[in-house]
Parts: structure tokens; sequence; C-alpha cells
């Protein structure tokens, strides 16, 4: 299994690891045999270009909270941007549809068939007839969902014999999914449709373990039991902690499911053994105060990813099944200083750890029978993102995976471990890898002297970047690392001759543990420093300048972004900002919000102590406007968002505008640059990750484009006309 995604999947349920929903068939699924862990987008509907309808969905879904003289104003300032607008939005269809089969392939594997998502049903074909017309099983009509034109399966799970499938369903304008269970054979049809469900395995062909959502919080486990009647639904565990979230997963052999209670820095684990899966769980190690934990198994052995290494860093341990707690855990590797595990995959013979270094990403490969004998495996120097791909077997000795970057779409690699070799997959119809996009790395010093990694890419050469278009990008915060993966809207504007900056702050996770303690908590100002300092070291390095730069961050990256705005707004021309963060302070002083308790670990306490509530009080973008002159901002906002309710961006807008108009009126025969613009773009749907539907998607980056080149003042590259 890839045994990160449980801690990811809970730090992301807080926030968004915003994975620009790539609509298309360009995103692979994290595929296993018998199920598949799936990212955002990845099992969502798939459109070829000619089935899109043309028409763009205006800014016009208004929350009826917000004043209809306010409506007004943020419609008549977006009028300005149409005409651009229109030009992106056939610039990205393009893009996309380049792009639509870079990286196609299967959803799920089973015992006979093989499953996967087409034009909004879930169908599969016979592995022994693999060219055979596929079989429609499951169709948003079956499920009978409420708002079926903004739907989409999310997750799909296949009982061990093929007897039953569950997916989820979810609407963008709602944040809970429901799951529907289909039972297969001959005619396959739905025999339950359960609300309310975050995650849900197969312990056997008749039992199915979930977790309900409720709230954003997901604290019961179930077991629905599947007969001839009704299925019989039992409470497995409750949690009743607040702070933590959980989720039930499979371990890769099929042997056990795992039961994670997570928070943002503990977790307990409990296991279900799959044939006797009506007895109660059996805990491995009880939670303890900034323990951190996950578990795979293999012959009879827990092989456990936890943080309590020196400086409480991950590092691999294993223990016997049958003394599966703390003190029983033995070391078997520890990856170097200043790295970040991406993802681990254990097999029978191997465990393939997939790292983030300073510059590079590598593989390293350890033997489970000599644990010392570690192989580093350094990936092409191009690549700035991993996913590992379809590696169900134990006992496989290929270990499959894609890379990618934000101007090279997926590339299927594999690694054999009996060869000990690197291969790239040789696909039929991949797009040719273009070899003029610069990748570099390099370094800024940040206020206390610590050395802050960016990743740097650009077509121009280094002496025109002084006058090349610059979007930087933050995120930094929850250990989450900054998303690079390949999005057609990144290539787009590469080949318009931007330059793309990544600052990979303290706070996120990119060199490990330790890099997001050192920006949590009271230290949340280090990743402003940081921030800062990188801005300053690519104008310093002959990267563009001010009046070209814009900055862009998504929920808790507009914490940041809001951040250097107030401190240094002569830095930036503009800002791009998606369900933005930007009252800390508000909603950490709000303990009915349904995220603020689990969110203390992160943010702080500021009703119960005084050091956080001054560290909250000192960088809270909403809390520090004041009277100069700040950027143009563009902030998309989603009307019922639980994570960044519309009432706080609105005061955020408002307070923005006083003080914008207050400098005005103080230096407005000294000040002659153009009046900034402060525009919040409300989107229908509850979706704090965007849309899922494709033309909307597209919609909302041309806008966001068109709003950056107008406030740049940049002219927009026209494609060349053919002759007739």
């Amino acid at each position: 299994m890839s045994l990160l995604l449980t801690a990811l999947r809970y730090a992301l349920r807080s926030d968004t690891y915003h994975q620009a929903s790539y609509h298309t068939k360009v995103t692979a699924a994290v595929c296993k045999a018998g199920k598949a862990q799936i990212h955002k987008g990845n099992f969502g509907p798939k459109y070829t270009i000619s089935d899109i309808p043309r028409q763009c969905v205006a800014a016009k879904h208004f929350s009826q909270d917000i004043p209809h003289s306010v409506q007004d104003d943020f419609k008549s300032q977006l009028q300005k941007y149409r005409t651009l607008e229109a030009i992106f939005r056939k610039k990205l269809r393009t893009a996309h549809a380049e792009f639509a089969d870079a990286a196609e392939g299967p959803v799920v594997h089973g015992r006979n068939h093989v499953y996967f998502e087409e034009g909004g049903c879930i169908c599969r074909r016979s592995l022994a007839n693999g060219q055979g017309e596929p079989q429609v099983l499951l169709t948003l009509g079956d499920v009978a969902w409420p708002d079926p034109e903004g739907a989409s399966f999310q997750r799909v799970r296949l009982s061990p014999q093929e007897k039953h499938l569950a997916a989820t369903v979810r609407s963008s304008r709602s944040e809970e999914a429901g799951c529907a269970v289909a039972r297969l054979g001959s005619t396959p049809a739905v025999t339950h449709i359960q609300t309310a469900v975050f995650s849900f395995e197969w312990a056997t062909d008749n039992i199915l373990f979930y977790t309900s959502q409720k709230n954003l919080w997901s604290l019961q486990v179930y077991s629905l039991v599947f007969g001839e009647e009704q299925p019989q639904r039992t409470l497995v565990c409750e949690e009743q902690d607040p702070r933590f979230f959980v989720e039930v997963m499979s371990s890769k052999d099929k042997r056990f499911l795992t039961i994670n209670c997570n928070s943002k820095s503990c977790s307990e684990v409990h296991l279900v053994e799959c044939r006797s899966s009506l007895l109660p769980p059996v805990l491995v190690q009880p939670r303890t105060a900034g323990l951190i934990y996950h578990v795979e198994h293999s012959e009879g052995q827990l092989y456990i990813l936890t943080n309590a290494g020196p400086a409480h860093e991950y590092q691999l341990m294993r223990a016997p099944l049958s003394s599966p707690s703390l003190k029983h855990w033995q070391l078997l590797y520890r990856p170097a200083v200043n790295t970040r595990v991406i993802d681990m995959e254990l097999f029978e013979k191997h465990c393939v750890m997939a790292m983030r270094g300073r510059t590079q990403l590598y593989l390293d490969i350890i033997p489970l029978d000599e644990p010392a004998q570690v192989s580093t495996v350094k990936l092409p120097q191009w690549a700035c993102a991993l996913e590992p791909g379809l590696n169900s077997q134990l006992s496989s000795n290929t270990f499959h995976f894609l890379l990618s970057s934000p101007a090279q779409p997926p590339r299927a690699f594999f690694y054999s471990l009996h060869e000990n070799h690197l291969y790239q997959q040789q696909e039929e119809q991949a797009v040719a890898c273009r070899t003029d996009y610069q990748t570099s790395r390099i370094e800024a010093q940040s206020m206390d002297g610590t050395a802050v990694p960016m990743t740097v890419i650009h077509r121009r050469t280094v002496e025109e970047l002084c006058q090349s278009p610059l979007l930087v990008h933050v995120y930094g915060a929850y250990g989450v690392d900054l998303n690079m993966a390949f999005k057609p809207e990144s290539r787009v504007l590469l080949d318009e001759g931007w330059t793309l900056a990544y600052c990979h702050v303290r706070g996120g996770g990119e060199l490990g543990l330790g890099w997001h303690a050192q920006g949590c908590l009271t230290q949340k100002h280090r990743g402003l420093e940081d921030l800062q300092a990188c801005v300053l070291r690519l104008f310093e390095l002959g990267v563009s300048r001010p009046g070209l730069s814009a900055l862009t961050g998504s929920s808790a990256g507009g914490v940041l972004a809001g951040a250097l705005c107030n401190r240094s707004p002569e830095l930036l021309r503009a800002l791009i900002l998606q369900a933005p963060f930007l009252d800390v302070l508000g909603a950490m002083q709000d303990p009915s919000l349904p995220l603020t308790v689990e969110e203390q670990e992160e943010w702080g306490d500021p009703l119960t102590n005084q050091e956080h509530r001054e560290s909250i009080e000192s960088y809270c973008p909403s809390h520090n406007i004041r009277a100069q002159r700040y950027p143009s901002m563009l902030i998309t906002a989603y009307e019922g968002d639980q994570r960044v309710p519309l009432p706080g961006l609105l005061k955020y807008i408002s307070r923005l505008r006083a003080a914008a108009a207050m400098h005005a009126s103080e230096y407005s025969k000294i000040d002659k640059d153009p009046v900034p613009s402060f525009i919040l773009d409300v989107q229908p749907g509850s979706d704090h990750f965007g849309p899922t539907d494709l033309e909307e998607s597209l919609c909302q980056t041309a806008r966001q484009f068109a709003f950056l080149y107008k406030e740049l003042g940049i002219d927009v590259k026209h494609p060349k006309r053919k002759r007739r």
C-alpha cells in the first residue's frame, strides 16, 4: 500500500494540497489490485474537448448574505477581463486537449476484470478479452444522487473475490460523499447506498468497513455485513477526541484492515484481521504525545514508518505481529538528514522509499534481510513530483511510478528490484518530452540564516529572465509539500514566457518533519521570512522585477501570501488566491467552527495561550492591514466552503479596500501607479478544492490568467493564423 497516504489525506482534509484540478485523463490514479487510492480528480469525470459546452459560467452565483451592491461591484470589475478571459479559455482548452491521454490507465485490477471510469460510468472489461466491449456496472443514475450534474465517482473498492463493488459519489456542492454498493456477477445491481462515508475497505466479500463523515469530522468506524436481507450495520469503534480523524485502510497483503486515528501530531493504529473481522480490533501502540506511526504487514511482521527517531524524523522500524508495541520496534532504515519521505512501498524482499532531497528526487532500496545494504537511485533532474503506480503484489520485483513537473507531463518509470536498474516505460501515445524548459534548484538565506530551497522553471535564456513575468507559488503549512505535479495551465504560462518559482518555505514538508515544525505554532513567522527572502533572492539573481511579479497561494497558502502583502507590498504587483485562509485569529478564536480544535496543533490556541495569541496577531493577514499601497488581488471563493467561510473573505476585502482608499487619499498626488483592484470572485458550490467540472475549471483559470495579464500590463501572445 501507499503508506503515507493516510497521513497526507488527514492533513489535506483540513486544507487543500491544491492539486490543481487536472480534470482530463492526464492525472493517473494511484492504483492497487482490488482498490484504488484516489487523489482529487483522479476518478472524476473525463471529457474530450468536443464534449464540453463552450459557454463559460460567469461569476453570478452569489450568496444571499452578500449585499446586492457588493455583488454588482464585483461583477462590474470582472467585466474588464472578459476579452482576455476568452483568449485564455481557448489556450487552456488546446493545452488540455494536447495532454488528454498523457497518462491514461486502468483504475482497478480485479482477479478477472479491469475496472475503470468512462463517461460518468464505472465499467469493466474481461482480462481474458482485453479488447472486448466494456460492461457498464454503475451510473450516477443508478445511485439516484440528488445533484447528478455536479456529481462524480471518487474512490472504488472491490471485494476480494469480485462479489461486490463499492464506490463513493460526491458533488462539488457538498463535502460529504455517499457510498454505493453493487452486487457483481452476470447482472450487476446496486443493493445498498450508505450516506456520509469518508473511507471504506472490504474485509471479506460480504463485510465492508467504513468511516462516517459529518461536518468535516470522521470519528466513527462501522461494519456492514451483506446477506440475503438488508445489510447489518454495527459500530466498531468511535473516537472521542475531536482533534483526531479516523480512516480505514487495507494492508497490501489484504490480511488486515488498519483503523488509523490521526491528529496533527499523534497517531494510533488498530488492526482488524480480515478472516475474523467481527472480532474487536487489536491496538498496535497506544497514542503517545508527539508519536506518529503508520503500519504495513508482511509475513507476520509489522513494518512501521514512524517519527520515533532522532529529531522526530521518519524512520522505518519492524516488530513481530505478536508483539506490536513500541518497545519491540527495531530500526531498519533511517533517511538522510534534511530529506522528505514522499512514499513507502513494501515488497516481499525489499522496501522502496521514495525520497525528496534538497536538489533531487531519489529512491532508497532497502533489502529486508540486509537493511544496512541500502541502494540509492537518483531520478531525472527535471522531475519535481513522484506518484506511485500499480504496485499491488508483495511478490512483485518491480516498483512502478510516475514522474512529472510543472513543465513535463507524467512519465511512467519502473525500477527492477531483481536487476537493480531504473527503466523508463515506453508509451505509444506519450507526448514528447520537451528539452527547452530549464529547471533550477536555488536557495535563499532567510532572516535567521536558514537556507530555503526554491525550484525555478523557465524557457527563456538567463539573460532574458529580467524581463520575464514571474509567478511565485507558496504554501507552507501542515508539513505538506508544495504541489509541483504537471498541470496544463502551468505549461501555458511557461510557453507564454513566464518564470515559475516554487518556494519551499518552513511549515511545509519538503525537508522533513523538522522543516514543518520550524514553521509551526509560534514559529509561523519563519515561513513569512522565508517567503520574503525567496522573492528578494529571485530579484537579486536577475529573475523578473516587482512590477512584473505575482504571487499565488491556495487555502493555508493564503496566510503567508497575505502576510507578505502586509509586510512588503512593494515586492509584488498582483496576487491570485484561491479559497485562502486569511483570518487566522478570528477562526482560531471560534471553537464552533468544525476544524478549530484540531487546527490548534498547527496554528495555536489564542483563547488559552497568550504566546499563541501574540504570535497569530503578529502575522494574521486580516488583522495587520494598514494604509499603504497593496498589490491587486483576485480572490476566488466558494459559496458553501466550510473551511474558509465567505463572510471572513468579505470582511478581508472590505478592510483592504478601506486601507487602500486611505492611502490613496494621502498620496494621490505622488503615487502615479494605477489604482489596485481587489476582487472577490464568488463561485457556486461547497468544494474547497475548486470545481470538478472541466469547463468550470478552465473558466476559473482563464479568469485568473486574464487578471494577471491586465494587472501586470502584459501583452498576450496571439497564435499565428494559418493561411487559407
